[in-house]
């Protein structure tokens, strides 16, 4: 294409442009005097030429026509006067680049949107400012993150206070599939490497999606229209954690061109990224409620037996009453994660642009991310009716007791995660006049979590116990933000210089177990966009099937999981193998300053043993059912022929198909109120959804006893699989205004208002109850799903002003509503089954079950302040933000009904980054601070009579730093710091010193070059 050529179609597409987005085009042109007055000293860094290029129009507005989506998506959006970091363009043109050329462009698309948007732009091709997706949405207002314990990468995020399914995330405009069981994404699955913008819009593009309650986060990856000739990305660099302490790489390459006459044009990229990160844990797996009897108070001395039973005859004696209230520890542990990521990202765009009416592209998504995780730990299972000498605080919780016969486990544990997805998408645009744009989009995608023969979890679990049983002490110390338990009275019969005696301990229970998901996702949008002169209208449609197919699989379904139970002959047991040979033992881990910081004791190590070999040893003893093997479970485990197989769950089986039909309208005007610029957009949105839930429904016959371990139980019949299919279906429609006025040239007004929904998560929509078969004594639990469940309805409200009082610098505040409804409230009640008898109590048996149900309303308000300042010429610059909510339904820890309720994910956040980008060299601060939150109801062990007990995450605090020097035009040097303090992640219970978990997954360090031309 000749210059002439590319020159009239520029020209053409920024007539056009400036219809859209005439608040860009006065930032770009006219910008540079207010800058030049405030910064005296820069008044010979004027060009004669004009600006350079504005990006095509911003992406959150969903509006581009195909002549502006075949326009350069230039490096910087406006001349800047200052003489950081900078390149010469045509004409010698002074255009800024780099960390403060992406905050200008930021600045730009958030000004010009008519609805309340924050972006984060690519630097430069290949040149994302952070490493981690959801790293870089927590530098924005009212977005904070969560983060996976055992890797402390960030995977999630909260908007406002509502994390996961509340919020949306799309790439390129459309829906992904996910196999993880929900409908949120995994942000450790995103190669952020060649990423070109995110944009998270706070308030609904009814044209683009309605469908999240928090916010939608567009992830939009380069083109090869976005850069146009001939361009290469690449990235490389090594990453260690200071506990793994082994360098792992990471590398990138992107390759984009287009031909000379600029109609075709082609990008693909590919990125390895590979993270090891040994994290220490100490945990307890539930603060599950229930009644105390007195005698089991410190103090008392007599008999005790306590009893909830009023027919028998130790409920005659009041001491023996179970009547007090209280919490106590399920299981208590501590064990090291050695945890490997390994990720592979891939992407192929062509795009055919014949002409300037008509631009064509496909595209093609790949990922695949694969965990490995080794653990090693010990762990002790505690009975609330077993426990004495208890002591309650104020609050009800167990701070001190002892409990006889406490067997003591090391386990061993090679976990395994495959999540998979590919998309594949075409999209067509077509300007059939010089007011009307066509677009048609058609994406399938699929996901798969564990695809092929892979063995999610394969466990080993070792220790003493019956006649080696402890009197042990479990003791609190202190707020979960600092202390962690301590026990006391450990060792095989008590002798604490006997923990790891090797010659005492013998097989336990052996569990395996693989969650196998796919999610399938089919989706078509069309639209028509009417330009002329200030009015925009849009109309469509959209189409999505989403089918879920969930199965989980495991050796508690056919009981093999018993089958070398009882810790052998040292423990009094004749079942059980003991002594293990010597040589499945690899060494040990200290617990000695085990989570540094944290009061609190452990006992001296932990096991390390390869489970597989483990299991091969049991296996290698031969096949019980066809011969006598001494040490097997015989009576208590049948079929067994020697391996330990996994066998589907019944009732963990679903499919779930989804359908939504959508038809959307939206209408922008731009004119003026008392000479003041004044743009309103109005759009509505009708939904309508079709869903289809089968699943599997059995029902057990009986329960019995472990004859080789006292804390088990099993269910060895059940009632005959029937299938079970629910058919609902739903309609809302959903408005959406904005109004935005320019009070000044600089100073903006927004007012916003809108309708959103949430639906619920697949996973939760099983039409059947589920009992499964490992059960342990004095926790019997079940769970069911709903497939009636509603989404949840928000209400929401905007109100809104940002003064960009100087180039690159603005101050933000934003007070916004939500008044939602059908909130989904998974509780827990306790119930009988069936019929069935306890055989430890001879009472009828009462489960903890788990179910969900659409319940209350609830109201979050907050308010957003955002603040960023550029110094000048200097290279210094900040970016502020903090958001402070509340809502009309907090958590209330002295409800112990069944039906508490709390809106989850709510905490007050800030965010500081401090920079400095001159001269090719660039370094950040970036400090990231979030209240204690309530994450949600639940908790790994949750049998209790309360109702669903509650997860808090503590405050956390993290300081991450990074660093790069452009040793020349296309190549530069770059490191990163991360959690440089040492930050680690705590939770607790229904008070706070209830500690449930607390992670120490260190300090990362990234040493990398990249490679442009």
């Amino acid at each position: 294409m000749s210059t002439s050529t590319r020159a009239r179609r520029g020209a053409r597409g920024f007539r056009r442009l400036h219809v859209l987005a005439c608040a860009t085009s006065l930032a770009g042109f006219g910008w540079a005097a207010p800058a030049l007055a405030q910064d005296g000293n820069l008044q010979n860094s004027t060009t004669s030429q004009p600006a350079a290029p504005q990006p095509a129009v911003p992406s959150t507005a969903n509006t581009t026509t195909a002549s502006e989506a075949g326009q350069p998506q230039d490096a910087a959006t406006a001349q800047d006067v200052s003489q950081g970091n900078s390149a010469e363009g045509p004409g010698e043109d002074i255009v800024v680049v780099g960390l403060r050329g992406s905050l200008q462009r930021n600045l730009d698309l958030k000004r010009t949107s008519s609805g309340v948007v924050d972006v984060i732009s690519a630097e430069d091709i290949g040149k994302f400012p952070d490493s981690n997706v959801a790293a870089s949405l927590q530098r924005l207002p009212g977005v904070s993150i969560q983060r996976n314990g055992s890797r402390g990468e960030p995977t999630g995020i909260t908007v406002r206070g509502f994390g996961g399914d509340f919020n949306t995330t799309l790439y390129d405009g459309r829906r992904i599939s996910t196999a993880t069981g929900g409908r949120q994404i995994d942000f450790s699955t995103v190669g952020v490497d060649f990423i070109g913008q995110l944009s998270v819009l706070k308030t609904p593009d009814v044209s683009l999606a309605s469908s999240s309650i928090g916010a939608t986060v567009d992830i939009a990856f380069p083109k090869p229209f976005d850069h146009p000739g001939f361009r290469v990305a690449a990235t490389g660099s090594g990453s260690i954690q200071d506990r793994s302490g082994k360098i792992v790489p990471t590398g990138g390459l992107l390759i984009s061109s287009t031909n000379k006459d600029e109609t075709f044009g082609v990008l693909a990229d590919v990125i390895y990224t590979k993270r090891d990160t040994d994290t220490n844990r100490v945990y307890v797996s539930g603060w599950p409620g229930g009644n105390y009897a007195p005698c089991q108070l410190a103090g008392f001395t007599g008999t005790c037996t306590p009893t909830a039973d009023t027919n028998s005859a130790a409920y005659a004696t009041a001491s023996n009453r179970q009547n007090l209230p209280g919490w106590f520890p399920q299981q208590y542990g501590a064990e090291q994660q050695r945890v490997q990521d390994e990720r592979v990202d891939a992407r192929i765009a062509l795009q055919y642009h014949p002409s300037d009416d008509l631009m064509l592209t496909i595209d093609n998504n790949f990922s695949r991310q694969k965990i490995t995780q080794e653990n090693y730990a010990f762990g002790v299972w505690f009975s609330q009716g077993s426990l004495r000498n208890v002591t309650l605080d104020s609050n009800g919780t167990a701070t001190d007791f002892t409990q006889t016969g406490t067997p003591t486990d090391f386990t061993a544990a090679l976990n395994k995660q495959i999540l998979q997805t590919n998309q594949t998408g075409m999209n067509v645009k077509y300007d059939a006049t010089s007011n009307l744009t066509l677009e048609g989009d058609v994406a399938y995608a699929k996901s798969w979590l564990n695809p092929g023969n892979v063995i999610g979890s394969a466990n080993g679990d070792i220790g003493y116990g019956n006649a080696l049983s402890n009197n042990l002490r479990f003791s609190v110390l202190g707020d979960s933000k600092d202390a962690f338990p301590t026990i006391s009275g450990y060792g095989p019969a008590g002798n604490a210089a006997g923990w790891a005696d090797q010659s005492l301990i013998g097989s336990h229970v052996t569990v395996n177990q693989t969650q196998h998901n796919t999610d399938e996702l089919v989706q078509f949008r069309g639209n028509a966009t009417w330009k002329q002169d200030n009015v925009t209208l849009k109309a469509g449609g959209q189409y999505y099937q989403d089918t879920f197919n969930f199965r989980n699989q495991s050796t508690f379904t056919n009981n093999f999981w018993q089958a070398y139970a009882g810790y052998g002959a040292p423990s009094g047991s004749t079942t059980g193998i003991s002594p293990l040979p010597s040589s499945l033992y690899q060494g040990s881990v200290s617990l000695n300053d085990f989570i540094p910081g944290f009061k609190g004791s452990l006992p001296p190590s932990v096991f390390v043993f390869s489970p597989i070999a483990y299991q091969n040893y049991l296996t290698g003893l031969g096949n019980p059912s066809a011969t006598r093997v001494p040490g097997f479970n015989y009576g208590n485990v049948n079929g067994f022929t020697g391996t330990f197989d996994e066998a589907v769950d019944p009732g963990s089986v679903l499919r779930v198909r989804e359908r939504t039909w959508s038809l959307y309208f939206s209408a922008n005007f731009k004119t003026e109120i008392g000479n003041l610029p004044f743009t309103f957009n109005a759009g509505i949105r009708n939904e309508v959804t079709n869903l289809v839930a089968t699943g599997q429904g059995r029902l057990p016959t009986s329960i019995t006893t472990s004859t080789a371990d006292p804390t088990l139980l099993s269910i060895p019949t059940y009632t005959a699989v029937q299938g079970v299919t629910n058919n609902s279906s739903y309609s809302y429609l959903l408005p959406s205004l904005d109004a935005k006025l320019e009070l000044t040239d600089n100073l903006i007004l927004r007012v916003d208002a809108s309708r959103t929904l949430t639906r619920p998560s697949l996973s939760l929509l099983n039409p059947v109850l589920n009992v499964g078969n490992g059960q342990r004594v004095g926790a019997l639990s079940a769970s069911g799903g709903n497939p009636n469940l509603k989404p949840y309805l928000a209400d929401n409200f905007d109100l809104g002003a940002e003064w960009y009082y100087r180039r690159n610098s603005y101050l933000a505040v934003n007070f916004f509503l939500k008044n939602v409804s059908n909130f989904i409230v998974g509780g827990v009640t306790r119930q009988a089954i069936n019929g069935l008898i306890d055989p430890t109590t001879g009472t009828l048996a009462s489960f903890a079950v788990s179910q969900q149900v659409n319940g209350p309303d609830a109201t979050v308000r907050g308010v957003e302040l955002a603040l960023q300042q550029v110094f000048g010429d200097t290279g210094f610059g900040f970016q502020a933000n903090a958001t402070f909510v509340n809502t009309n339904r907090p958590y209330d820890s002295t409800n112990i009904s069944q039906t508490g309720f709390a809106v989850t994910g709510l905490a007050n956040s800030a965010n500081f980054v401090g920079f400095y980008d001159k001269g090719g060299f660039q370094f950040r601060t970036a400090v990231n601070w979030r209240d204690k939150y309530l994450l949600q109801f639940g908790q790994n062990q949750n049998t209790g009579s309360f109702g669903s007990e509650p997860t808090f995450v503590n405050q956390s605090f993290q300081i991450d730093l990074t660093t790069s020097y452009d040793i020349s035009k296309n190549f530069s040097v770059f490191g990163e710091a991360l959690n440089v303090n040492n930050n680690q992640q705590s939770t607790h219970g229904r008070y706070s010193n209830q500690l449930l978990d607390v992670f120490d997954y260190g300090r990362r360090y990234t040493v990398g070059a990249r490679y442009r031309f």
